[in-house]
């Protein structure tokens, strides 16, 4: 089997296509052989009755048996073949004309009537000794003048039949072993050809690498059935194109947000180092070491998470959330960093909601964290909860600049950063977004974000019906 499964495709179906035409072509040469042997026989039967029904007419215009008896070789002369048999006898009595080169007893049989026809169902069949089919039959016969009857029997050795059929056997045979080798070297020729698309698509796949990952198969000069096969390949590449490339912006952008607190430890470091500094001094580098720490911490923190989350999977324990209760919990703890910037938090919920308590809480206070980043002051920023058959959707609005398209596809990006600016109570990595779109992901939801041409901006997380409860 394993040898079966390493073999080339052409060779597989190369020898399924020569099995296929054995089969066939063997079925074919069988049905024409006993065709042609029912023929043969069929013949050889109407052949005999006909002999003997010619015997029993000329037994009647005989004028007496004396006849008979002196001139058997004329009957003789009119059998089938040398090697037939025809007996003339009395009722009960031993033939008095015997024509039986071979010497075979006859079979017991019942002789046709004198008044009833001679047809193919009086043949009765028999066997040489040495296997040669025999076909024999019997019949009464009137002599003319003196209306003595007669028992006629005669039989017909399909010797020079089966010299036919045994010839005919081989040809079929050979016919078929030519046929199939024909068509296993015909099929081969055709698969060779016909999978000359495969091997050009596979040349065009071995010219795909990370330096040249924009080539794609040609799906037009591709056969019909295989530009389903190029359709996809394609859209895989494009997928892998789209994830190379997110994945080197990732790392170009994490060694960026890397680089900037290490190079700020570095800085104050070496200036620190380069003269005797008092223990104040030094108390105050190593405290700005420890917020860049902190920093670089939940970076890391952060990038594990969406690892785990892209990955490996998390499993989500899920716990029943009054909405209601827990966006006023949120709304509460963000209320003194609100206030400073004169942003008022509203609360409109209601509904009970499956999903992790502490993922839930993350996600929802990232989207209230960038709500209060960027919403004018004296605005207000919405935090809603609203119920439908289709699930439950939380959502965090507030009032800022009107924000383009493409800036809102690319929102959930990681370390994408519609504004530069920072404040003290923000997130600074750029990964709040991706966090949330992430612990949507795992929860089997959506993150959503819709933006009115007056800078209304919303942004919805999409709890599937399964997620909601009455």
């Amino acid at each position: 089997m394993n040898l079966w499964r390493t073999r080339s495709l052409t060779a597989r179906v190369t020898i399924l296509f020569a099995l296929i035409a054995c089969a066939i072509v063997t079925s074919l040469g069988m049905y024409l052989y006993s065709s042609t042997r029912q023929a043969l026989e069929t013949r050889a039967d109407y052949s005999l009755v006909g002999r003997v029904e010619h015997f029993r007419t000329l037994l009647h215009d005989l004028y007496n048996v004396k006849q008979i008896e002196d001139r058997p070789g004329l009957f003789e002369t009119m059998l089938g073949s040398e090697q037939d048999v025809l007996m003339f006898s009395y009722p009960g009595k031993v033939p008095f004309v015997r024509v039986n080169p071979d010497n075979m007893t006859p079979p017991s049989m019942k002789p046709v009537g004198l008044n009833q026809p001679l047809t193919l169902a009086a043949l009765h069949p028999g066997e040489r000794a040495d296997g040669v089919r025999v076909r024999w039959v019997s019949t009464e016969a009137e002599v003319g003048s003196d209306g003595t009857k007669v028992i006629i029997i005669g039989a017909h050795v399909m010797t020079q039949e089966s010299h036919i059929l045994s010839a005919y056997y081989w040809q079929v045979i050979g016919a078929a072993a030519i046929a199939v080798l024909l068509a296993a070297l015909l099929g081969f020729l055709v698969l060779q050809r016909g999978f000359l698309p495969l091997t050009a698509m596979a040349g065009r796949a071995a010219e795909v690498s990370p330096t040249n990952i924009a080539i794609r198969l040609r799906e037009e000069d591709a056969p019909h059935e295989l530009r389903r096969l190029a359709a996809s390949f394609n859209a895989m590449l494009d997928r892998l194109s789209d994830g190379y490339e997110h994945l080197s912006q990732f790392s170009a952008d994490l060694a960026h947000e890397i680089r900037t607190p290490i190079g700020a430890m570095m800085g104050q470091t070496q200036v620190t180092l380069n003269k005797v500094r008092n223990a104040a001094e030094y108390q105050q580098v190593l405290e700005s070491n420890l917020e860049e720490l902190q920093r670089l911490s939940r970076i890391v923190e952060n990038i594990l998470f969406l690892a785990h989350a892209d990955h490996a999977g998390l499993a989500v324990e899920k716990t029943p959330l009054v909405l209601a209760d827990e966006l006023h919990k949120i709304a509460e703890y963000f209320e003194g960093v609100a206030e400073e910037r004169d942003i008022k938090l509203v609360v409109d919920a209601s509904g009970v909601l499956q999903a992790s308590p502490v993922m839930w809480r993350r996600a929802v206070s990232n989207l209230v964290v960038n709500a209060v980043r960027y919403a004018v002051p004296g605005s207000t920023v919405r935090l809603c909860g609203i119920p439908s058959e289709e699930g439950i959707s939380v959502e965090v609005e507030n009032q800022s600049d009107p924000i383009s398209q493409e800036q809102l596809d690319r929102l959930f990006d990681r370390f994408y950063r519609g504004d530069k600016s920072r404040s003290e109570f923000t997130e600074s990595n750029g990964l709040g977004l991706a966090i949330v779109r992430a612990i949507m992901t795992v929860h089997g939801g959506q993150a959503l974000v819709a933006c009115s041409g007056e800078g209304l901006i919303r942004f919805s997380l999409v709890f599937p019906q399964g997620a909601a409860r009455a």
